[in-house]
């Protein structure tokens, strides 16, 4: 069975100066504040015809690995970071039919905030914005913020409900062709079309309508990363692609199937939102050179197990520094984070000591590996989605360089593309649209 076209984006680290002292990143260290490698990297994806660019954040500096910083800053783990809003707005201006998608937290953002944000967004770049919609997941985020931590972590997808009947609602709030533009009459905005949406629920109020106009989707695109069993709930309500972390084909078909039958249920049709799985293909010109390759990035990963438990320890809430490292995983471990990381990673740790599960090695590969020459990989691809059903993959290169984008762009999109498996070019302008094409 040859698979349909399957659509790709790129799931794209918050600030480049994550990639510091890797391979081939040149003086990314002093160079970082300026996003010139972002916008080449937002005019090559959109040369190669993904759907859309990412922009993943995070809102403090870390510090739940030793109970301080200074791990995460002396090795820059999610620091800095830039405020996407602005990376996405520069990105936008230099494209034209990429969409571009930041990360906004619902605790960080007044829903008429975060409303008028992405429409405006949507409104500059003809209709290519988007936002990936987090419940957050850290205490010390939540501080910034003038909180005390974060709610229990099904609370937050039930704030969130009501926070995205917020946002749409006032994105509701002007109804298709409310700008009229009437020179003979001297009407701009005809009245009967803009309406207040006095919403007022347990968690968020607001009047409206929307003072930013239209956005041009109406609705601009939705992402999220439903991992438990309230998080794929809250995505298939409301999610228009969905960013999707489950190891082997098997596993994706169950969540891509669970995902389906929930947006039935819910009474949304299931083709209108796609599943993207993240993976890391590495390439090599034959299929010996691809696997050294990824034997050296498991090298360089299993030297540095306290790098690795920092991040873990960064989104599971748990100071991993307290644990012996060559004892099995302590029993009952809870998170108020990421519920499904921790949940993962228990059931690959069942046996084994941390220092053994976290020398994973599958651990560069994200939900399939794709490892080989150019069409080794691409035929992996073509496979895993005839399997699968579809929609596509999410590409997660762990600190992406110039070197890892030029053997995309220039080696693996033309195989693809010549196999017919996907777009060489955009049929339509605006996001939504071609997130819907196929």
């Amino acid at each position: 069975m040859s698979a349909k076209p399957f659509h790709l984006a790129w799931f794209l680290q918050g600030s480049s100066v994550q990639a510091w002292g890797e391979p081939w990143t040149g003086k990314i260290g002093t160079t970082w504040m300026q996003p010139t490698f972002f916008l080449d990297m937002a005019r090559a994806l959109e040369r190669c015809g993904f759907d859309y660019i990412l922009i993943e954040d995070s809102s403090y500096v870390g510090e739940s690995y030793g109970g301080n910083t200074d791990i995460y800053l002396k090795n820059g783990i999610a620091v800095p970071r830039q405020d996407p809003s602005v990376v996405a707005s520069l990105m936008l201006a230099q494209t034209s039919r990429i969409g571009i998608v930041p990360t906004f937290g619902t605790f960080a953002y007044h829903p008429y905030l975060l409303a008028r944000l992405v429409a405006t967004l949507d409104q500059v770049s003809g209709g290519r914005g988007g936002w990936n919609a987090v419940t957050g997941s850290s205490d010390f985020a939540a501080m910034n913020f003038g909180l005390d931590g974060m709610p229990e972590h099904d609370m937050r997808y039930e704030m969130a409900d009501e926070y995205m009947a917020c946002v749409k609602g006032l994105w509701d709030t002007w109804e298709p062709g409310a700008i009229i533009a009437d020179e003979e009459s001297g009407v701009l905005i005809d009245p009967t079309k803009v309406h207040p949406l006095n919403y007022e629920g347990k968690y968020f109020k607001t009047r409206g309508p929307l003072n930013s106009g239209p956005a041009p989707q109406g609705r601009p695109v939705i992402a999220q990363a439903g991992g438990s069993s309230r998080g794929r709930q809250f995505a298939s309500e409301h999610a228009d692609t969905i960013v999707v972390h489950t190891r082997g084909p098997e596993a994706m078909k169950k969540y891509r199937d669970d995902i389906r039958a929930r947006m039935a249920a819910a009474g949304r049709d299931p083709d209108s939102c796609k599943l993207l799985y993240l993976v890391n293909p590495i390439i090599g010109q034959t299929s010996e050179e691809a696997r050294e390759r990824k034997a050296e990035l498991l090298a360089r990963a299993h030297a540095h197990i306290d790098i690795k438990l920092a991040h873990f320890s960064k989104i599971t809430n748990i100071d991993f520094s307290e644990f012996d490292l060559d004892e099995p995983l302590r029993p009952g471990l809870k998170t108020n984070g990421h519920q499904q990381s921790l949940d993962e990673f228990i059931a690959k740790a069942k046996g084994k000591t941390l220092r053994q599960a976290m020398q994973d090695p599958n651990a560069v590969d994200g939900s399939v590996e794709l490892v080989g020459s150019l069409d080794e990989v691409a035929s992996k691809m073509e496979e895993v989605m005839s399997e699968v059903g579809g929609d596509g993959f999410l590409f997660s290169m762990p600190n992406v360089t110039r070197r890892t984008l030029a053997e995309i762009e220039d080696g693996l999109i033309p195989v693809l593309q010549k196999r017919g498996l996907t777009r060489s070019t955009y049929t339509h302008e605006t996001f939504r649209d071609n997130l819907l094409e196929y």
